[in-house]
């Protein structure tokens, strides 16, 4: 199992389409003939069923890339990564090498002007991540400092908000929950009305999801993601699980956080919580009864999600038939359904 695919460049979406849920949507079975159907993702109040419970990641990307000059005058991209407590951030620096222990890092406004009162300082060295001390209110500067870090692939220039869910509530992510990107408020309506339920749960993602897995999987580490579930998203999930309706992940992020949340004899535990659950096959899912899903990077762990939840070879075999039928890809692109 390679998890490779031939992907020809112009079918890495540059931008999203416009209403959001114009979108093309790929609906496979998850079992028997993959009967696969092509449709938009505005039409999934016709196909979900109602008393289907839909999960959505309401994580809110904070602007985490941002610049920062050396006393000796360099200048050092910065990509905060997570929040370990008030004022205390995990990041990745670039070039890394020019920011030791004890480097002071003053940050620049998007004017260049340079912010001695929100001095940094590197604490702490862990692999290729570094540590750095900001003053604790150092997330209310972030608007006016940072940038919505995009994904390498996207050259395009987009507004910040594009690259939000329209539900997005909670900052702390360094990339979007992007399956979430195709819904629109008047889409959550109609789902509403159909008789479909919606919950929502947070988890904040870090750029670990979206690295290539190099070498054996069994090595590769997923780096820690903070996620919350509510006390009625847990209720939600457990109750529909107990009624046999069908749970619908929006998104690799809510599977991981559901799937870790998981308690034999309890269901989903709500609460706060760290995951760095790598899905790959074999995997037994306990939570999740449908998927619904971007097209992911060869090698990425998420793809390695989605064989887990559908196999491998059926994995393929979707991923071909999309490429063949000009889906677009990766974050801004189309989406799948695997129900």
């Amino acid at each position: 199992m390679d998890y490779d695919y031939p992907l020809p460049p112009e079918l890495i979406a540059q931008e999203g389409v416009e209403p959001r849920d114009l979108a093309r949507l790929l609906v496979v079975a998850r079992q028997g003939p993959l009967a696969p159907r092509h449709l938009r993702v505005r039409d999934l109040p016709e196909i979900l069923r109602p008393g289907d419970l839909l999960v959505f990641n309401d994580s809110r990307v904070i602007p985490a890339r941002l610049y920062a000059r050396k006393p000796t005058g360099g200048v050092l991209e910065i990509l905060l990564v997570r929040e370990r407590e008030p004022g205390l951030w995990e990041a990745l620096l670039g070039p890394a090498r020019r920011a030791p222990v004890g480097t002071r890092l003053f940050p620049l406004g998007k004017g260049g002007e340079v912010r001695e009162d929100l001095e940094a300082q590197v604490v702490g060295v862990e692999g290729e991540v570094r540590l750095l001390r900001f003053p604790e209110g150092i997330r209310d500067h972030l608007e006016a400092l940072g940038e919505v870090p995009l994904p390498p692939y996207i050259k395009a220039r987009i507004p910040p908000e594009r690259y939000q869910t329209v539900y997005a509530k909670h900052l702390g992510s360094v990339a979007a929950p992007t399956a979430g990107l195709h819904f629109t408020p008047e889409l959550l309506e109609r789902l509403r009305a159909q008789g479909v339920e919606l919950a929502f749960l947070t988890l904040h993602v870090g750029p670990g999801t979206f690295r290539p897995v190099k070498g054996d999987p069994e090595a590769h580490r997923m780096h820690p993601e903070p996620y919350l579930i509510p006390e009625d998203t847990a209720e939600a999930v457990n109750r529909a699980k107990a009624q046999g309706r069908r749970v619908v992940a929006v998104g690799t992020t809510v599977v991981r956080a559901l799937e870790s949340a998981w308690r034999e004899g309890e269901g989903v535990v709500p609460g706060r919580g760290e995951t760095d659950l790598f899905i790959r096959p074999p995997y037994a899912f306990r939570v999740i009864d449908g998927l619904f899903t971007n097209f992911h990077l060869p090698r990425s762990t998420l793809l390695m999600l989605v064989a887990a939840f559908m196999g491998y070879e059926r994995t393929m075999e979707a991923y071909r038939l999309a490429v063949a039928e000009r889906y677009r890809f990766y974050s801004l692109g189309d989406a799948m359904l695997i129900l």
